[in-house]
C-alpha cells in the first residue's frame, strides 16, 4: 500500500526576508536550503508540528498565523511527500536563530532575490514563499483537528 510522507513546513517572514535553514540533503549529501520542516509526530496537530519543527531547527518559538496549503511532491529520491505549509510572522526584535537540531548547519534570514539563487532542497521552498506573497492565507480553522 502506498503511504505518502506527511510533512510540515514553517514559512517565516520578517519584513522582506524569509527564514531558511542550511542543511545537508540526506539523499544527495549536498548542502541545501529549506524552510524549517519535518515530519508529523504522533498525537500532534499539523500546526503544532510546524511550531515544533521551527523551534527544533531555529530555536525560535512562534505560533502560526495561518495556513498556506497542501503541496504534493513526488521527489527525486522516490519519496512521495504531502507538505502542509504554515505562515509565521516574526517580530522585528526576534532573537538570532540558533538551531537545536544537530543536523541543521545554520538558520538565517534571506531576501526573496537571494533565495532564488540558493541551492534549494526542493522546488517547494520557492513555491511556498511565492504562495505566501501571492495567495490568500487560510485560517488555521481550515484544518479540522
Amino acid at each position: 500500500m502506498h503511504k505518502p510522507h506527511v510533512t510540515v513546513a514553517a514559512i517565516v517572514k520578517k519584513q522582506n526576508e524569509f527564514l531558511l535553514v542550511k542543511e545537508r540533503d540526506k539523499f544527495t549529501k549536498q548542502i541545501c536550503y529549506n524552510q524549517p520542516a519535518g515530519h508529523l509526530e504522533k498525537n500532534e496537530t499539523l500546526a503544532q508540528a510546524a511550531s515544533r519543527e521551527l523551534l527544533e531547527e531555529t530555536g525560535l518559538a512562534l505560533e502560526p498565523l495561518g495556513f498556506l496549503g497542501v503541496y504534493n511532491l513526488h521527489a527525486d529520491n522516490a519519496v512521495h511527500y504531502l507538505r502542509f505549509c504554515f505562515l509565521f510572522e516574526a517580530p522585528q526584535n526576534i532573537p538570532v536563530p540558533k538551531p537545536l537540531d544537530s543536523n541543521i548547519i545554520s538558520a538565517n534570514w534571506h531576501t526573496y532575490e537571494q533565495i532564488k539563487s540558493l541551492p534549494l532542497r526542493s522546488p517547494l521552498v520557492l513555491k511556498c514563499i511565492d504562495d505566501s506573497l501571492n495567495r490568500p492565507i487560510l485560517s488555521l480553522e481550515t484544518i479540522y483537528n
